[in-house]
């Protein structure tokens, strides 16, 4: 009977050995999957040199972070905002043949350019605009229109 019992555990303790072989097996191939694809040799070399690069990402993050930060700031003044009317200077004549056009940056700065058909041809005129306001000469309603439509 005690030999039946000892029998048994040899069987249980074979059947384990096994299985822990297999196991140990099984994620030492794991572990030379892993560093098959570097000169490394150790999983420390490895992992040191992954958060080696995963430090300088940031860094190099951190400074395309505040290149695009300025690119913003200095988009601000690029034209942003374009503004068409057209209208009819002349109340018993023609049609809308004229129109005003504005180009505005994001602060509602630029030039506003009023184009007026005469029968003696095209009048062109333009005017410095800040902050959405003439700064040298009163704005026509229809220049006004162009700007609030550009917004």
């Amino acid at each position: 009977m005690y030999l039946m019992i000892i029998y048994a555990l040899a069987a249980v303790l074979f059947v384990w050995m096994v299985f822990l072989t297999a196991l140990i097996l099984k994620m030492k191939g794991h572990y030379n999957s892993l560093i098959s694809g570097t000169r490394k040799h150790k999983i420390d070399e490895i992992l040191d040199e992954l958060l080696a690069t995963n430090s300088k990402t940031r860094y190099e993050l951190e400074i395309i972070k505040k290149e695009l930060h300025e690119e913003v700031k200095i988009s601000n003044l690029h034209i942003q905002k374009v503004g068409l009317i057209k209208f009819n200077p002349f109340e018993r004549s023609g049609g809308d043949k004229s129109f005003v056009i504005t180009f505005l940056n994001n602060e509602n700065s630029g030039i506003v350019i009023n184009f007026i058909q005469t029968r003696d041809g095209l009048r062109v005129y333009s005017k410095k605009v800040k902050n959405g306001k003439s700064e040298e000469f009163e704005l026509s309603e229809e220049e006004k229109k162009a700007i609030e439509k550009s917004s």
